[in-house]
């Protein structure tokens, strides 16, 4: 099946005239992905299918709600995880428990929240990452060149406010500025 899959990924990809970037060395079992920019609910089609041709499942959270009949079928075979967002702490403790649970365990967060503009980018990736003692990897979506890219990979230190700093430089090389209220980093 997951050959299949991964066919599919591939024939989605080549139909949209993009590229999958092969994985880098530093690709493990276990990581929080980001990925940038969020502009279209073709991001997240594209981000399942990308997880298709490695042959891996990218798991992601969605709100509890949402997982009602028949989509929740969909969500837990996509690898969606419903997450009770009651408080941050709560979503951080929820995931951080995946990711003990499990031997393989890649969770795929787009820290904009949204397709719309943003001021400022959400940190909570960085918590569970921080939480779960496991990397971060930078992917972007290349619109301009149609493929996605895999930029580096960054453990949590002490300093969010500096590895936040470190993460926009990464993307800044790349050609995409990341929406940071840097005055507020320490604050969360």
């Amino acid at each position: 099946m997951r050959t299949l899959l991964s066919l599919l990924g591939k024939l989605f990809y080549w139909s949209t005239n993009w590229r999958f970037d092969p994985l880098p060395d530093y690709f493990g079992k276990k990581h929080v992905i980001i990925g940038f920019p969020h502009t279209s609910n073709m991001d997240t089609i594209r981000a399942f299918f990308g997880f298709r041709i490695i042959k891996k499942t990218g798991h992601i959270m969605i709100k509890k709600e949402w997982f009602v009949f028949p989509l929740s079928i969909i969500f837990k075979a996509l690898g969606g995880i419903p997450v009770y967002r009651d408080s941050p702490q709560g979503t951080v403790n929820q995931m951080v428990t995946m990711f003990e649970k499990h031997d393989d365990f890649l969770l795929a967060i787009v820290p904009e929240g949204t397709r719309k503009g943003v001021r400022t980018i959400k940190t909570g990736f960085w918590h569970i990452a921080k939480a779960a003692n496991v990397s971060i990897i930078c992917w972007y979506l290349d619109n301009e060149n149609k493929v996605t890219r895999w930029l580096g990979e960054l453990m949590p230190g002490e300093d969010k406010a500096e590895d936040m700093l470190t993460i926009q430089r990464i993307y800044a090389a790349a050609g995409y500025e990341i929406p940071l209220d840097v005055a507020s980093l320490n604050k969360k």
